[in-house]
């Protein structure tokens, strides 16, 4: 097995992982840690086996109502997304998203950014689209590798996506191509060189998302695989990782037989959930002030 990150065959085993979220396999994976460049990669790889490991209750095919947590993280968000576009010139702006589903991100984009007229969603989710076109997005099914257009774009968005190819490095080199002249890619994606994945490493830590997470970088290692790509990092930051604790102390609640996890009713959907994110949420903001936490921001450019 090679890094999916760098290709190094230099990897060694780091921890084996199952689907504790949503209960779509019982199979167990292994994530090897690359000696090179420190990057994890899931092994095997569950290519061709996306309808089975993404099932029809995955929290980004249907979101539900939002609770008190994740309307605050609209509004960071929102407040993010003010910045990004604010350092961007022009009159008439166009952003890209992979992965973006129905487009709620890309409309809470245009909430904020009045310039932002052309808005682009690329994902898998053939049901995503009535939704997203609705909302006044464009939209194309399909992988990113797949996506052709003559069309450049201002802001390309990569939120929790990066981490669930098998090639990271072609996917950024994919999404270079389609960046315009001055334009900025913003990357959100876990970081494991964190206190919650050294607690959890071998209990199914909730930043590993297996089957789903095929490669989870830190700091170092997604800089390099960005400078491959032939991108710069502008800006890092690492963020709060509430989703990653939350479900790592389910599993541990479930482990001990006081909760239950059932597969039509997944973490995301269990009542400590919301609870849980907004704790550790807090936590981790006053954390973050003098320790590495378990998700990064990152800002890139074309070199």
């Amino acid at each position: 097995m090679t890094c999916l990150a760098c290709g190094s065959a230099a990897t060694r085993h780091w921890a084996t992982a199952r689907d504790v979220e949503y209960l779509s396999t019982p199979e167990s994976f292994d994530y090897l840690r690359c000696a090179d460049c420190d990057a994890l990669s899931i092994d095997p790889v569950p290519r061709g086996r996306l309808g089975e490991i993404y099932p029809d209750t995955y929290y980004s095919f249907s979101p539900g109502d939002l609770s008190f947590a994740e309307r605050v993280k609209q509004a960071l968000d929102r407040r993010t997304f003010r910045k990004l576009f604010a350092g961007i010139a022009g009159d008439r702006l166009s952003a890209l998203d992979v992965g973006g589903g129905a487009g709620w991100l890309l409309t809470q984009a245009k909430s904020v950014e009045p310039r932002l007229a052309v808005t682009q969603v690329v994902d898998i989710d053939g049901s995503a689209e009535a939704a997203a076109r609705t909302a006044g997005h464009e939209f194309f099914l399909g992988r990113i590798e797949d996506f052709e257009t003559d069309r450049r774009f201002d802001v390309i968005l990569m939120l929790n996506l990066i981490e669930h190819v098998d090639d990271p490095v072609a996917v950024l080199a994919k999404v270079r191509g389609l960046l315009k002249p001055g334009g900025r890619v913003l990357v959100k994606t876990p970081n494991h060189d964190s206190l919650d994945a050294r607690m959890f490493r071998h209990h199914s830590w909730g930043g590993l998302h297996a089957p789903r997470h095929w490669v989870v970088f830190t700091p170092e290692s997604f800089r390099r695989a960005a400078g491959k790509a032939a991108l710069r990092v502008d800006r890092l930051s690492l963020t709060q990782g509430a989703p990653f604790w939350a479900v790592s102390m389910l599993e541990f609640l479930s482990r001990k037989g006081l909760v239950t996890i059932r597969r039509d009713r997944p973490m995301c959907d269990h009542p400590l959930f919301g609870p849980l994110l907004a704790g550790f949420g807090a936590i981790d903001m006053i954390r973050g002030r003098f320790a590495r936490t378990s998700q990064m921001f990152v800002e890139l450019s074309a070199t």
